[in-house]
């Protein structure tokens, strides 16, 4: 099953995040199918970028998001 989640990629005390479609079972940094998006917390407020249509295009195709990018979601400005 896929899902869409973060993954980190910022280094240690600075993190930063990829919005990342993968498998469930891979592991959180592992191989991931595409980037749809990153997430900045360190930013105020923190910048969250999101490509919208591939998000949905995916969710489509049953693709679930984690808890935090069901937030992101849900919280996303309409195009």
């Amino acid at each position: 099953m896929l899902t869409i989640r973060l993954a980190r990629i910022g280094k240690k005390k600075r993190p930063f995040y990829r919005v990342v479609v993968t498998e469930k079972t891979r592991p959180r940094n592992g191989r991931f199918v595409e980037i749809v998006g990153t997430y900045d917390p360190l930013k105020k407020p923190a910048a969250i970028q999101l490509d919208n249509a591939r998000v949905d295009y995916w969710i489509g195709k049953g693709a679930q998001p984690s808890d935090t990018v069901r937030s992101f979601l849900r919280n996303r400005k309409p195009a």
